[in-house]
């Protein structure tokens, strides 16, 4: 199932999502006051003046007579083509998981996403040392940014990992028992997974989504970015997407052979043969 990988368009369509989304989220209180408007006043006009002062092209007129310009609306309707674009296009690399569904394409995606953060967030920081320490004119939104982008970099991967089926396991019960009672045993803490999950957002849905959320909740600093506003609900999504992916997970391997697990598992040889080649050039 593997297939030629480090095309131009697994580039493209990651960073083209990541762009996209950046820009939906950073604007996010134009679609909520568009298509979500607060019935309180007050809050209302607390949410309208953010975006106002938040908004990065302030002199382009909202569409439909909304707060939402047609940059908003381009970014917004062009989130979901570039996730299919990304995942048709996604290609799985030798030296990850081979077996998979065609649904666990956008968790793969995902990933690749990620990826593209890791990258921007290390450009930032470089940015900021640069221009902290040879022009020494430290900006004020570099640091908050990458930590922004890392809490997102930390609740995506976390997706992928399960997907990978690289989170933390422990084989020492589940290598001795014979396949059935494996099966029972991936059934029951994948349970476990969606049941916590479902009570995770039943229990914290509305602090999140009518506090954090709705109000556009901010990080309070000199950049002031929505860190609450946005991190918290990205936190009851991930869960639900790996709970769903957890069980995709179950029924990908319910009919896979038995396999034992060792120390050796963690070794990439991949990696291994190109560290070798490496030392034979010199």
């Amino acid at each position: 199932m593997t297939a030629k990988t480090g095309t131009v368009f697994e580039w493209v369509w990651p960073t083209s999502f990541v762009v996209a989304a950046g820009w939906t989220i950073w604007h996010l209180p134009a679609y909520v006051l568009d298509f979500a408007p607060h019935s309180n006043p007050s809050q209302f006009d607390q949410v309208s003046a953010i975006h106002a002062r938040k908004d990065v092209t302030p002199d382009l007129p909202g569409l439909f007579g909304g707060f939402a310009d047609p940059i908003d609306w381009l970014a917004l309707v062009l989130l979901p083509v570039f996730v299919f674009l990304g995942i048709r296009t996604v290609r799985v690399a030798s030296m990850e998981l081979q077996d998979f569904h065609r649904v666990d394409k956008f968790s793969i995606f995902i990933g690749r996403a990620t990826m593209i953060l890791i990258l921007g967030m290390t450009l930032i920081m470089l940015y900021e040392v640069f221009l902290r320490y040879v022009v020494e004119a430290p900006t004020l939104w570099a640091n908050e940014l990458t930590l922004w982008t890392a809490g997102f970099v930390f609740l995506c991967s976390g997706l992928y990992a399960m997907q990978q089926r690289s989170h933390i396991r422990i084989f020492l019960l589940y290598d001795v028992v014979p396949r059935p009672i494996q099966r029972l045993f991936d059934t029951i803490w994948t349970a476990l997974i969606v049941i916590f999950a479902f009570f995770l957002v039943f229990g914290s849905y509305q602090q999140v989504f009518e506090v954090k959320f709705y109000r556009w909740e901010m990080f309070g600093t000199a950049f002031d970015p929505p860190i609450p506003a946005t991190i918290q609900p990205m936190i009851l999504i991930i869960a639900v997407l790996i709970s769903l992916q957890a069980v995709s997970n179950l029924i990908c391997d319910w009919n896979a052979a038995p396999t034992t697990h060792s120390a050796a598992d963690d070794v990439d040889e991949s990696e291994l043969k190109a560290i070798s080649r490496t030392l034979e050039d010199k």
